[in-house]
């Protein structure tokens, strides 16, 4: 399937989307979003796809909204929840529900929902080049698409508010230090790192790490008990998976694991 606004790329196990509007760093239109529910279909319906990795083309991840798409003069006013609904949320519960690892390579700058989709996936990695910033609040606007959620549980309440409201810069190494982000690399070590990080990923045992991402995602909004049940629940599912009888015979067998994902 040939796209224009995103390279969409499968190979041994990995997805990887790369968002192609460099000129305008890889900013948000509609088409792109299309296009990005389109590879995310694929990405849902292929057995062999063990991991995703998002990264973008140029000197840009994603700068957010394509703020040109979009006309002040017109006479009846964009309703932006409407734009929330259609194409940011669906994009961000799908990346939070995917059962599978999803690694963001950030390249560039990552600005507004550029940066609220990075933070949505699991393992971010990023250029030593790349800034976070929030954006929103320079155009009269919040974070969306998941910011609001993710920033206070990735830095604390004070630091995303202070980010949120002043809309500063975040260097990738400070990124690292405030716990946004898993690491920061060279800007010439990026597309390695990740190229590794996505094959151990997609050659562990997928279907324990999707278990994995969900349990942590649900702890967030859980109490204890609550998140016991839970352990207890996705360990059984765990425990009946093939993955599990293998890593547990290469163990027995003192030998490298084959796992299959399932």
């Amino acid at each position: 399937m040939s796209f224009d606004t995103i390279v969409f790329e499968s190979a041994d196990g990995i997805a990887t989307i790369r968002l192609n509007r460099p000129d305008s760093l890889n900013s948000f239109t509609a088409g792109m979003h299309a296009e990005l529910r389109a590879a995310m279909d694929i990405v849902e319906s292929d057995a062999s796809v063990r991991c995703l990795v998002i990264t973008g083309t140029g000197r840009g991840f994603c700068a957010g909204q394509d703020l040109n798409e979009r006309d002040p003069a017109a006479t009846q006013k964009m309703d932006l929840g409407e734009s929330l609904d259609n194409n940011y949320n669906p994009l961000i519960r799908r990346f939070k529900n995917l059962p599978m690892p999803v690694v963001a390579a950030v390249n560039g700058v990552a600005a507004g929902a550029g940066a609220s989709l990075a933070l949505a996936s699991d393992l971010v990695l990023a250029a030593r080049s790349a800034r976070f910033i929030q954006a929103f609040c320079k155009i009269g606007l919040i974070p969306d698409a998941g910011g609001t959620w993710a920033l206070p549980r990735l830095v604390g309440h004070a630091r995303a508010m202070g980010l949120a409201l002043l809309g500063d810069t975040v260097t990738a190494e400070q990124a690292e230090k405030y716990g946004m982000i898993w690491r920061c690399v060279d800007d010439e070590a990026l597309a390695g790192e990740t190229a590794a990080l996505s094959r151990h990923l997609a050659a562990a045992p997928t279907h324990g790490l999707g278990l994995i991402k969900k349990a942590i995602n649900a702890s967030l909004g859980n109490d204890l008990d609550t998140q016991l049940d839970l352990e207890r629940d996705l360990q059984r599912k765990a425990g009946f998976s093939e993955d599990f009888d293998e890593g547990v015979a290469a163990f027995q067998q003192k030998r490298a694991a084959v796992f299959k994902g399932r």
